[in-house]
């Protein structure tokens, strides 16, 4: 079983009582407080951002854990298969698909992200089978495909097609989508001649935004325009179609 702490950073954000701000917690300071919150399934915040307007936010997290579930089951990973994986993070997520059998190869746009995730993939055993790349994720990574799965642990307003053109026939796309039409739904798509079709496979699947498509907060605050089992998506070269079936 893979131990979510080896991924982990020793120093995480948390909110100390409801009304406090985010407060750094360092392991080596207080590590039964750092254990129960790594060990709680949480999300755990692992980095910072501060705006234009001086406000901090969090700008990169481990997921709780049953939404990694939600997404690994949708993925339906089998042995042998290739993966790429937009937004790598701690690493523990490549990990779980590594065991999987996968070979794994890992966008991180953040260089020391990608760093700290390449040091815990060699220190846990898993460097052999993921491959972590320093590079903007919506680009995918065209040297290394095509890809029978591709996930994305950051949220999309707009799936970007080099992802579709990367991936196999009859290969899947499972993506958190943070647009108007129904932000947090974990949207599964299936891959055939260039056009990426599919469904929610779940909601509450709130991810921070690929770095291009940062503006997600009127999407939270918006009301979803149908019901979860309805919506429909479709992704071409065209551009990408939103609809909810009847």
């Amino acid at each position: 079983m893979i131990d979510r702490r080896d991924f982990i950073p020793d120093r995480v954000y948390h909110y100390p009582s409801e009304d406090a701000d985010l407060t750094p917690l360092e392991r080596q300071d207080d590590p039964d407080r750092w254990n129960s919150l790594v060990a709680s399934g949480d999300p755990v915040i692992t980095r910072l951002r501060t705006d234009r307007l001086g406000m901090v936010w969090p700008s990169s997290s481990a997921s709780a854990l049953w939404v990694v579930r939600a997404m690994l089951d949708a993925l339906a990973i089998e042995p042998g298969m290739t993966v790429l994986e937009i937004g790598t993070g701690t690493g523990y997520n490549a990990a779980l698909m590594a065991d999987a059998g996968a070979r794994v190869v890992s966008v991180e746009i953040v260089p020391d992200i990608a760093d700290a995730a390449r040091t815990a993939l060699e220190r846990t055993g898993f460097a052999d089978r993921v491959t972590v790349l320093t590079a903007d994720g919506e680009n995918g990574a065209p040297d290394h495909a095509p890809f029978d799965r591709v996930t994305a642990t950051a949220g999309a307003q707009t799936v970007p097609y080099a992802w579709v053109e990367q991936t196999r026939d009859g290969g899947r796309i499972v993506v958190p989508y943070m647009g108007m039409a129904y932000a947090g739904a974990l949207i599964a798509l299936d891959v055939a001649n260039g056009i990426a079709q599919g469904r929610a496979v779940c909601d509450r699947a709130h991810f921070m935004p690929l770095r291009g498509q940062t503006d997600i907060q009127p999407a939270l605050r918006a009301t979803p325009a149908g019901p979860l089992d309805r919506l429909r998506f479709t992704v071409t070269q065209s551009g990408q179609t939103i609809t909810f079936t009847e």
